[in-house]
């Protein structure tokens, strides 16, 4: 249905004509989009999956660690051996867009590259399954940041998805057909003025002719009676 506001002039129907242009090309260009986003967002996914199992599988192995090493150690052995840390991790953020998704990408520096920082410990008063869990668990930081930053991104992407798929949507169903009616209608009602006014001018033009016919009978007619009264 047309709506009630619009006015069917010639000027009405070129705007909404290069109206109905734009929001073509605009939902062309959308769904490129939307569907590039969910390829991205796919790749993502399996990524995430993968990161995943990877993730859970080293916190597993750290845990039985820490358990093994708790049994063989006293709680306050375990205690004294995390008290005082001596590596340190800085963490940056920065971002990469993905078809105007701002994802986030996730880079950290330890203080120092020497491997045995990460030991807060001397080795002479712990266990050996302290250290195999305290390595397992600097092995899988790495993996557990990359499946933070993998899951965020998931979630941005799939936020970006839906509010491009809701625009597609609104151009597809609700947009380009109220223009394509209202063109219709501003083109129908053009037509009829059109074609009133040319009945008008016909019907004009017939009076007129008319008249001028009339006219030229009476004149005969006047003649006439002058030549017969001489």
């Amino acid at each position: 249905m047309a709506s009630s506001t619009i006015i069917p002039t010639r000027m009405e129907l070129t705007r909404l004509k290069k109206k109905l242009v734009t929001a073509r090309k605009g939902h062309k260009l959308l769904k490129d989009k939307r569907d590039e986003l969910m390829r991205q967002f796919l790749i993502m996914v399996r990524e995430n999956k993968e990161l995943r199992e990877q993730v859970e599988k080293g916190i597993a192995q750290a845990n039985r660690g820490f358990a093994l090493a708790r049994s063989s150690m006293s709680d306050e052995a375990v205690r004294v051996a995390f008290m005082a840390p001596k590596q340190k991790v800085s963490l940056d953020v920065a971002y990469n867009n993905i078809m105007s998704v701002n994802v986030p990408v996730y880079t950290f520096e330890t203080r120092t590259s020497d491997a045995a920082d990460m030991f807060s410990y001397g080795f002479a008063f712990t266990s050996a399954d302290l250290d195999d869990a305290v390595s397992q668990l600097s092995e899988v930081f790495p993996l557990m940041l990359k499946l933070a930053q993998t899951e965020k991104s998931c979630q941005l992407m799939a936020a970006e998805i839906e509010k491009t798929r809701r625009r597609v949507n609104a151009l597809e169903h609700v947009m380009i057909p109220q223009l394509e009616t209202d063109i219709k209608y501003i083109s129908m009602k053009l037509d009829e003025n059109e074609r009133s006014s040319q009945i008008r001018l016909m019907k004009v033009k017939d009076m007129m002719l008319e008249d001028a016919h009339h006219y030229s009978e009476k004149a005969e007619e006047r003649a006439r009676e002058k030549e017969a009264v001489r």
